[in-house]
């Protein structure tokens, strides 16, 4: 992703009015503006179905980078997870397809799934259908986001009477097939990770 969303727009969703809210907000999204070199994005919203937490919010950019769709939401850190010591994570999905629902699908899988799963590198989520009607995928493992350079994933969004350090780290949700999947439990992220596959495909036969 280039380098810097906007902070200007809505979304509802995860973007809330709250002062310091709305300051955690706009630091998140002046670093995807910074990232995506101002480049106006949409916003769409995920209600919550968790009690006292906001919804979440996908910022969607088209052509970006190159002929990828890439979508990262906000407001899943808004949760709270054990194994969220050093920051709390935001999902991101780049694929070359013109289907919004691969990014609702994030969206959804986020607001979910937040407080329970750790979006930790390596987990295996499973959607339970095919996420869209262009592919047999139904599958998503969660790894570091190859378009975002590994320095910008790391946002500190804690605003001003903010104590300490309120850290976002972005992670990558990858749309795979079944089979991938439990490639991956048998051997490792790694395992995968060095097979000959386009990851953004998302019409692409599986590696395994």
């Amino acid at each position: 992703m280039p380098s810097g969303v906007t902070a200007g727009g809505s979304g509802g969703g995860g973007l809330g009015h709250d002062r310091r809210v709305a300051s955690r907000v706009e630091n998140y999204l002046a670093h995807l503006d910074r990232l995506s070199g101002g480049i106006e994005p949409r916003f769409l919203p995920v209600a919550s179905t968790k009690e006292g937490l906001k919804g979440v919010t996908l910022i969607a950019y088209q052509q970006l980078p190159d002929d990828l769709a890439t979508a990262l939401t906000y407001g899943v850190s808004l949760a709270e997870h054990s194994d969220w010591k050093l920051g709390s994570p935001e999902l991101c999905i780049s694929v070359r397809s013109e289907d919004d629902r691969w990014a609702w699908a994030v969206g959804h899988l986020g607001e979910s799934l937040r407080g329970s799963c750790p979006f930790s590198y390596g987990n295996i989520i499973d959607f339970g259908e095919r996420i869209s009607t262009e592919s047999d995928m139904t599958v998503f493992v969660v790894g570091p986001p190859s378009v975002i350079e590994a320095a910008d994933c790391r946002i500190d969004v804690g605003g001003p009477g903010h104590e300490g350090h309120d850290i976002v780290h972005l992670v990558g949700m990858y749309p795979i097939h079944e089979a991938e999947g439990q490639y991956i439990r048998d051997h490792g992220l790694q395992s995968f990770w060095n097979l000959d596959r386009d990851l953004y495909d998302v019409t692409r036969h599986p590696a395994v």
